[in-house]
């Protein structure tokens, strides 16, 4: 009986991608990596406003009765015109960026340098319009009462225009103190001051008997409903607890307070990507003035942050869908 051995050389391979598994360069596949994984945080993030908005499906402020502001035009209201118009130049940056990328790759320097600029200018634009509508969001145009479940009344004409605390509140004469620990109340830290209080606000309506209130629920076609003249003075007198003016992360003159902390939250965290995509844009731009792909003979760092500012622009369009339009 005899044993035949038989050896066989086999050649074991780790890695049989070479420097670029998939076709794509390690840069590349981990940008793609870090895409795949922030859309997951994104998905979780507007999911829950989903389920919070169907939660609270009844007393969900109304995007278009929200978002009217437009700068340079105080006192016009142009529902979703501002939010449209910073939608257009986020995309438009995209466009731009699509344009400096193949621009890269016919290493035409000059084509690049130009649309790496107006990705840029697009992008400061876009941080600046959302800085300013959150100072408008957060400073409010009406004001409202806030009751003793929590819920805000808010104050209509007769044709059911809004109606805003100044147009109707008589200021009184006495000054208000801000409570804080320097007035010896080391156990009282009072936010700003609103510019009425609940007495002048109170004072003011009962003057004008054109005005009704109006609550932050909705009724069967979706509007606001309006209380009668005697429910409105009864609400008033009997559940109003304090004045709100604007929206923060405790009050929300405009509805429940989660609106205003969902809005704050997913919006700022979309802006802090722009602002990084920004920066990324800014290096990129001037590493392209001095020269530096061009002597290596590739622009492929444009194409990876791009494929980032992509992924902000697409973000949007499906945080704008949430938020403004749905």
């Amino acid at each position: 009986m005899s044993t035949t051995v038989v050896n066989t050389e086999t050649e074991v391979k780790t890695w049989g991608g070479g420097n670029e598994p998939l076709k794509a360069s390690y840069g590349k596949l981990m940008m793609w990596f870090f895409i795949v994984s922030d859309s997951l945080t994104f998905t979780g993030f507007l999911a829950a406003y989903g389920f919070a908005r169907f939660k609270f499906s009844e007393t969900w402020p109304i995007a278009d009765e929200v978002f009217t502001h437009v700068p340079f035009l105080h006192g016009q209201e142009h529902p979703m015109i501002y939010v449209a118009f910073m939608t257009f130049v986020l995309i438009m940056s995209s466009v731009t960026m699509v344009l400096a990328v193949d621009a890269g790759h016919h290493l035409n320097k000059a084509k690049v340098t130009l649309y790496m600029f107006l990705t840029i200018i697009g992008g400061l634009v876009f941080v600046s319009s959302q800085a300013w509508e959150w100072a408008t969001f957060i400073k409010g145009d009406y004001g409202a009462i806030q009751t003793k479940g929590g819920n805000m009344l808010q104050f209509v004409d007769a044709e059911g225009n809004r109606v805003a605390l100044k147009d109707f509140a008589i200021a009184g004469t006495t000054e208000r103190v801000q409570q804080d620990r320097k007035s010896g109340l080391w156990f009282v830290s009072e936010g700003t001051l609103p510019s009425y209080t609940l007495e002048e606000v109170m004072h003011g309506f009962e003057t004008n008997e054109n005005l009704l209130v109006r609550t932050q629920f909705n009724n069967a076609q979706g509007e606001k409903t309006v209380l009668s003249r005697s429910e409105s003075l009864q609400q008033l007198k009997n559940n109003g607890i304090q004045v709100v003016e604007g929206a923060n992360l405790h009050v929300n003159e405009y509805g429940p307070p989660l609106f205003a902390d969902l809005f704050f939250f997913i919006t700022g965290f979309h802006g802090f990507h722009v602002s990084v995509g920004i920066i990324l844009n800014i290096i990129i731009f001037f590493n392209v003035i001095v020269g530096t792909y061009e002597r290596k003979g590739s622009y492929e760092m444009v194409e990876k942050v791009g494929l980032y500012w992509h992924f902000v622009d697409l973000v949007w369009v499906f945080v704008f869908t949430f938020f403004y339009l749905v």
